[in-house]
């Protein structure tokens, strides 16, 4: 029988972009693994209508596969918008380069009324993909983090190929397994391997056939040594005696192509000069003491600054420009700058008044250094000074001006403008004389300096900063001052991205460079046009290095120009895609690092252990490339887990990257550790580094205790170690050195590397560091303890405690110390051997005495009484308790899906949410949420409030959060999540529970075992596991749109499950259980404050309906429906047995939400016959309690209901509260309890309440005695607020259109008299006078058509928040309610003033989250509510503000909605309309961050001005979701529409 082929699966990394199209992960800096067969995906994720989709493209150079990279080659995406969803293009990724991408995209104009000036097309940063290259040996891959590589001189390597072999078999031997060597082309004169001769040509000395020679050493290398091969790139510079330079001297700085160096050039030959002068001048040629130096000093200060006048290079020529000034004012030629001038004040400037405006106004060649007097001033522009000064000059006329007076005028305002000029050059001469004073100082005098003696010309008195090319055949075609060059060098703590030759830097002259007098500086301009000869000598250099070696090392990073690396770097993968790059860069700061690293995709910086000048040093620089902290959380752990078999997928979250390194324990530019530390450092230095989770690196020498470091310009002697005789190098210790050790070390090391042991613990003690390396799934390690060796150090074993690893066990693989002879009289006989570099005397011995104790489930380590300075011990290490059949990873991300699968929304509120009152709800008041010690308590009992806290814990990879040394002090956690479970799943009605239960039992009960210190990584991937494959349990019992739908409204559609379950003391009935809907969470979860009529018919059509919960939609309307009573609903239900009837407002939205239900809901209209038990009797105002046998005795259809509802209204209302007082309301008056409502027949609109009660949903009522409020709306909003006209028209044109198609029974009510109105009738009144009654016009013009009353308008061209309200001003104030009407009523409003009215509404009430509740402009403006203050303010005493200002977000789900209706209609092509959305979408950014941040994960109640925290807001209300899911309903609506 065949057997199935599990299908293989590709990788995706998911790469999100923000609206403004940058990179949406943290960092920004993208580093992708080497790539893969079959090829992985880079998938970019846009929101549907982000900014950068409108007439967006993406642009990426990722090339196809079998296509070559191109730098300047981009794919175009086009990206097509979609609202309800994002847009995601896959691109697979075949080979290793930096890639590149940016988007185009024409941005969104302001959102107006009116027309726009359309703007203008624009493109977004550059940003980077950085791939790793693939590296094999022998076929075998080989990552980065396995790299153990070798540097070596290749100049002293000896005699090749015989020579060469033997070193290189020893290096093999000891297990490295990459060599790097410095440049093995001709080398100049100096001999300096980086001062090059010739770049094509290989050095025929080391290699007599060439490259030839070199191709078959690096073949031979990989097939009998299994080394790859990397070498220097030198860009920089040649040799100073590189014979091409005498053909192109343009390839370099000279006078010609770099003229602002000439003042530099002229104080060089001056400094050289005068060092040939020094005898001559009776000056010291041999200083031997500072007061000598000072001698020189002074005479260079006199002898060459004073006599080369530089200062000519700063400064105006003042005779010149002031003849050239009169000249111009004379014959007419004066010019005035744009811009305003007073002629007059002019008159009486102060002369630095007259020269900082020539200089403003008329300074040229002030861009940069160049020929002297390059500084002129203007002549037109002096002339205009002069004019302003004595009036225009006229030949012949006795008015005319003195040109006497005026020319010297001019000369004095010049001399003010040649101060600052002065002092400029004033500064850079000291600057000349300090560096001068320090750089012969070091050379000549100091203690670690050279002392390089006499003074003569061939060791003049300071470096030569140029090469003077030599006149011949060749040079003497070329212009004489094109032949000096300016040598390289560095600068101290220079700016990586400046040009230290170039115009804008004055280095050079201020002999500032730490010149190397070997190497000429190479000029490439700003790309191959610049310089085509160079550039394109150096790519064929580039390409021939990239021909044969498998790495490049770039010399001098940081003073390559970028856009030159770059460039290289793509000649070279273009022969080799793989190439490893790694660089030597000392920008001075991680960010400009990490531009060098993105841009040239560097695959590592070269970071040295040697740099470390202590025990604590060492250990943070060990520590910053160890990996990361062991028991660390992977957010791509979970990620995949319980996936189907059969997926074809892989999904990866881009992670952050730091800057990744190649870890050197030593360098050839680092002092040795016999030199700079102990010689016995060199052991643990060794171990340290080959315990890092990144590549590795040594130096020839390091292994074998050189004395010192190597001068690699003059010395001449070769190499020598004990593993270069051509034998084995045998593991353990020996004799010679470290090498033995060194074999284990990078044995463990390459293990580690390829395996992934990527976690570390770093720990210092004193004079010890221990380092403990492991893999994150088996939990199988390395540990080192080593005995760091610095001076002071002595003998003694530095007193480590005994070590314990938790829940580890440890096996000895070996423990030794290094003993090196390094007295005065060895070092001195090894360091003056005529022909070898030798080590010292060193030897490495095994250690005795290493005990490994068990303590319970624990291993610890002691040292014995000798472990000195300079000793190691490694020990292997795993974690028993970790193991599992399948692997403990797997097992515990594995079979949720199943467990979840019979759960229902009712389990899913209990298994996700639950917050405190909930939970004691549940638990008869036995339990609450989880509290954790440091932390605090939990927002819900459930899996939500768990993960809120755990996600960032593990985004971040916090391992010290409270929660993290909470699980590592006890498993009660794990006891809680479990219990509460298995508690709910006893009951009956969440039996289906006890699958999740189960699971999460047999999960945890797997994790109890491992080492507390691993606890917080596996009860985050338990939890993560669980959450997941709840909220997608969560998304299967959902409709469609939702589940397929983008990641917001899929976190706004959980809100629903969020606020709907089962609640003991909160049902929608009296007399039977039902799941409820709270209004929100924590401040309205249980009994009377649970069910609110108003929030829950608002939430119920975005909650329920555009959710696909049909269902409990239904059974909120039929809940409500029967205890419909004076033809309202109540505002607090109180599970219908004490409802509270005191909300005018809350009907209308209760019949809006039958309406939506019959259009959004299959069948809907059938709810219209379903039948509502009635808990009062229809059309009876009689009270009696809920278990009076006259409850629920009758019943009516929905039909009726309506009906009953309207008719009520239609012949009004006037009552008193039942039970009025302070048993139901502590705050109001005795008036404040009287309801009344009435209809205005002439207009048809519905006038209701009072100035003492508030009876809409801006019902925050008075409370404060101090402040005189109590008792007193603070927004009473009687008359006819705007919404409830909306939804009153909205009902009518609804029920009659129903009735016209037979589908409702009633045409109309009846009115007083047994005179009737039909339902069209009533509507039309309305819609005939809502404009003229609402509206307030743009103009006092248009005011005879409206009622209004112009003293008291305060803003016009919005509609008014009420109509004949009992405060005229409360009409015309500015609120969000206006947009309800809109929502559901457009054809009342007058398209253009909607559209206006919509845009004030933009300007002035929308926050980031919520809408203003009052314009800012009104006197009663007070934006920040805070409940609890007791105050004698009026306004905000005991938080009266609540609808005064602070920014409520439901509203703005109606707003947008309105937006999006008016702005559609003016809308006539697809572009057009992707704008309406693109409008929209900017205006939730706010919400979608909210929602994303929110431990409560959901959106809040409100928030105060300009979107900051208010403390006494609910942190997730069912309407402020609700409301938004809204919106993407009318989406898909009008899209269905437009499809249709």
């Amino acid at each position: 029988m065949a057997t199935s082929k599990t299908p293989s699966r590709t990788a995706v990394y998911q790469l999100p972009l923000t609206d403004s199209g940058a990179p949406d992960v943290a960092g920004t800096y993208i580093y992708l693994p080497p790539p893969t067969d079959p090829a992985y995906i880079v998938r970019f994720q846009i929101e549907g209508t982000s900014s950068i989709c409108r007439k967006g493209s993406l642009w990426v150079n990722i090339p196809k596969k079998g296509e070559k990279f191109q730098r300047d080659r981009y794919r175009e995406y086009k990206l097509k918008p979609d609202f309800n969803g994002c847009i995601q293009i896959d691109i697979a990724v075949h080979e290793a380069n930096a890639y590149s991408f940016y988007t185009t995209y024409t941005p969104l104009p302001q959102w107006s009324s009116t027309d726009v000036t359309p703007t203008e097309p624009t493109r977004t940063e550059t940003y980077y993909i950085d791939v790793c290259p693939r590296l094999t040996i022998q076929g075998q891959q080989m990552p980065v983090e396995s790299i153990a590589l070798f540097s070596i001189l290749s100049k002293f390597m000896g005699k090749f190929p015989s020579d060469w072999d033997k070193h290189l078999r020893g290096i093999s031997e000891r297990g490295y397994n990459m060599v790097h060597f410095t440049p093995l082309m001709i080398r100049g004169d100096s001999n300096s391997p980086y001062s090059i001769y010739d770049q094509l040509r290989f050095d025929t000395g080391a290699f007599p056939n060439g490259e030839k020679d070199v191709a078959d050493l690096v073949k031979r290398m990989e097939k009998e040594f299994s080394l790859l091969s990397m070498t220097d790139v030198v860009w920089n510079h040649t040799a100073n005696n590189s014979k091409w330079l005498e053909e192109h001297p343009e390839a370099g700085y000279n006078v010609e192509t770099a003229p602002w160096l000439r003042s530099a050039l002229e104080l060089d030959t001056a400094l050289l000069q005068f060092s040939k002068d020094l005898k001559t001048l009776g000056l010291p040629t041999n200083l031997s003491s500072e007061d000598d130096l000072v001698k020189v000093m002074n005479e260079v200060k006199t002898r060459v600054l004073g006599t080369l006048k530089l200062w000519e290079y700063y400064v105006v020529d003042v005779k010149q420009n002031t003849d050239s000034i009169v000249d111009a004012w004379i014959s007419g030629q004066a010019r005035f700058p744009e811009g305003d001038l007073d002629l007059d004040a002019m008159k009486s400037w102060t002369p630095k008044q007259k020269a900082d405006w020539l200089i403003d106004n008329g300074l040229q060649g002030g861009d940069r250094m160049g020929e002297r007097f390059r500084r002129r001033i203007d002549p037109s522009v002096g002339g205009a000074l002069l004019s302003a000064l004595f009036g225009r000059y006229e030949r012949g006329s006795s008015s005319t001006p003195d040109k006497a007076v005026a020319h010297n005028e001019i000369h004095k305002v010049l001399d003010e403008a040649n101060l600052p000029f002065y002092r400029e050059y004033d500064g850079d001469a000291a600057e000349i004389m300090e560096q001068l004073f320090n750089r012969i100082k070091y050379v000549r005098l100091d203690s670690h300096g050279p002392k390089l003696g006499e003074i003569t010309e061939t060791s003049p008195l300071i470096e030569s900063y140029f090469t003077r090319l030599p006149l011949n055949g060749t040079t003497k075609k070329h212009n004489p001052e094109a032949l000096a060059l300016v040598n390289n060098g560095w600068v101290w703590a220079a700016d990586a991205m400046r040009d230290n030759a170039g115009s804008q830097s004055r280095a050079y002259l201020r002999r500032e460079v730490i010149v190397w007098g070997d190497c000429v500086k190479l000029r490439y301009g700003n790309g191959p046009q610049d310089n085509p000869f160079l550039w394109d000598h150096m790519a064929k250099y580039t390409r021939l290095m990239a021909t044969y070696f498998h790495g490049f090392r770039i010399d001098n990073c940081h003073s390559t120009p970028i856009h030159l690396a770059e460039y290289m770097l793509d000649q070279a993968r273009t022969v080799n895609p793989n190439i490893f790059v790694v660089a030597e860069l000392f920008s001075g700061s991680e960010e400009m690092d990490f531009k060098f690293v993105m841009r040239l995709g560097i695959s590592a910086l070269i970071r040295e252990a040697m740099q470390g000048w202590s025990t604590q040093e060492l250990s943070r620089l060990v520590h910053r490339h160890g990996g990361v902290p062991i028991a660390s959380f992977d957010p791509d752990e979970v990620l995949n887990a319980d996936r189907d078999e059969n997926a074809t997928e892989v999904i990866r979250k881009i992670k952050r990257s730091p800057v990744h390194a190649l870890f050197m324990d030593c360098t050839h530019d680092n002092e040795t550790p016999a030199q700079k530390r102990d010689a016995r450092d060199t052991l643990p230095t060794a171990a340290l580094v080959s315990m890092c989770a990144c590549a590795t690196g040594s130096v020839m020498g390091f292994d074998e205790v050189y004395p010192e470091l190597i001068e690699l310009v003059h010395e001449t002697r070769r190499y020598s170690s004990v593993n270069s005789s051509g034998a084995a190098v045998r593991a353990g210790a020996g004799e010679g050195g470290i090498g033995g050790i060194k074999k284990i070390l990078n044995s463990i090391h390459v293990e580690m590397g390829k395996q992934g042991f990527t976690e570390t613990y770093i720990h210092h003690d004193n004079e010890y560091i221990t380092v403990h390396r492991v893999h994150p799934d088996t939990r199988k390690g390395y540990f080192l303890i080593a005995h760091t060796a610095f001076p002071g150090y002595g003998n003694g074993n530095g007193s480590l405690p005994p070590t314990t690893l938790p829940g580890t066990k440890a096996t000895l693989v070996g423990s030794w110390s290094l003993e090196v002879d390094n007295s005065p009289e060895t070092r001195a006989a090894v360091t003056g051997d005529k022909d070898l570099l030798k080590g010292l005397p060193a030897s490495t011995k095994d250690l005795e005495g290493i005990v490994i104790e068990a303590s319970g489930d624990s291993a610890v380590i002691k040292l014995p009484e000798r472990f000195p300075p300079g000793s190691i011990a490694l020990f292997e290490t795993s974690v028993p308790t970790a193991e599992h059949g399948n692997g403990l990873d797997k097992f515990v991300t594995s079979g949720a899906r199943a467990a979840f699968a019979e759960v229902d929304l009712y389990d899913l509120n209990v298994i996700l949410y639950r917050c405190e009152g909930e939970e004691r709800d549940l638990s008869d008041g036995k339990d609450g949420v989880y509290s954790i010690p440091g932390h605090g308590a939990l927002v819900y009992a459930g899996l939500q409030g768990w993960w809120s806290v755990l996600r960032d814990i593990v985004n971040e990879n916090n391992l010290g959060h409270p929660l993290c040394n909470h699980l590592r002090e006890g498993q009660w956690a794990l006891d809680y999540c479990v219990g509460r479970l298995e508690r709910a799943a006893e009951k009956s009605r969440y039996s289906r529970i006890k699958g999740p239960a189960q699971w999460l039992k047999e999960r945890f009960d797997a994790i109890r075992k491992v080492p507390s210190f691993l606890l917080p990584r596996y009860f985050a991937m338990v939890i993560q596991t669980a959450y997941n494959a709840a909220v997608d349990r969560n998304m299967e019992l959902l409709v469609d749109n939702v589940r397929n739908g983008q990641d917001f409204l899929r976190s706004l559609a959980l809100v629903s499950t969020q606020v709907t379950g089962y609640i003991n003391s909160a049902s929608l009935w009296a007399n039977k259980s039902v799941p409820s809907m709270a209004a929100g969470l924590p401040h309205f979860a249980t009994d009377w404050a649970r069910c609110w009529g108003r929030d829950i018919c608002i939430s119920a059509r975005g909650l329920y309906m555009g959710t696909g919960r049909y269902k409990d939609a239904k059974e909120h309307i039929l809940a409500f429906a029967s205890v419909l009573k004076h033809g309202m609903i109540p505002n607090l239900l109180g599970a219908g047995k004490t409802p509270r009837y005191n909300s005018r407002d809350s009907v209308w939205w209760f019949l809006q939400n039958i309406q939506d239900y019959t259009k959004i809901v299959p069948d809907g209209l059938a709810i219209l016959q379903e039948q509502a038990p009635r808990r009062f009797l229809p059309y009876d105002d009689t009270w009696f309690p809920h278990d009076d046998k006259r409850a629920y005795s009758q019943s009516s259809s929905i039909e009726d209901v309506i009906q009953e509802a309207l008719q009520r209204h239609a012949s009004g209302l006037d009552f008193r509260e039942y039970n009025a007082g302070p048993a139901i309301d502590s705050q109001m008056k005795s008036e404040g309890f009287n309801i009344k409502i009435w209809t205005d027949w002439e207009t048809g609109i519905i006038f209701g309440g009072s100035q003492s009660n508030c009876g809409t949903w801006m019902d925050k009522m008075g409370e404060s005695e101090k402040a005189g409020s109590k008792g007193v709306p603070g927004t009473p909003r009687d008359g006819a607020p705007v919404e409830i006209t909306g939804m009153l028209y909205s009902t009518l044109r609804w029920v009659a259109q129903l009735y016209k198609e037979g589908k409702y029974k009633y045409e109309g009510v009846t009115l007083d008299g047994d005179k009737r109105i039909t339902f069209s009738e009533w509507a039309d009144k309305l819609k005939s006078s809502f404009e003229r009654v609402y509206y307030v016009p743009q103009t006092p013009e248009e005011d005879s058509k409206y009622d209004v009353n112009p003293k008291i308008i305060n803003r016009r061209g919005i509609y008014k928040d009420l109509y004949r309200s009992g405060k005229e001003y409360e009409d015309y104030q500015l609120r969000p309610n206006f947009p309800v009407a809109m929502t559901v009523a457009p054809d009342l409003f007058d398209v253009d003033h909607a559209l206006h009215a919509l845009e004030q509404a933009d300007r002035h009430l929308l926050g980031p989250q919520g809408m203003a509740t009052l314009d800012p402009s009104d006197l009663n403006y007070r934006p920040y509510y805070i409940n609890s203050e007791d105050s004698d303010d009026f306004h905000t005493s005991k938080g009266r503000n609540y609808h005064q200002g602070p920014e409520w977000l439901w509203p703005t789900g109606f707003f947008l909605r309105a937006l999006l209706k008016f702005d559609l209609k003016r809308r006539k092509t697809p572009e057009e309309r992707v704008e309406s959305y693109q409008h929209v979408t900017r205006r939730l950014a706010g919400c979608m961050k909210a929602i994303k941040e929110s431990p409560w994960a959901g959106l809040t109640e409100l928030t105060q001005k300009n979107g900051e925290f208010c403390g006494d807001s609910c942190p997730t209300q069912a309407w402020s979701a609700s409301c938004i899911i809204d919106l993407f309903q009318d989406a898909r609506e009008y899209e269905a529409g437009m499809s249709a």
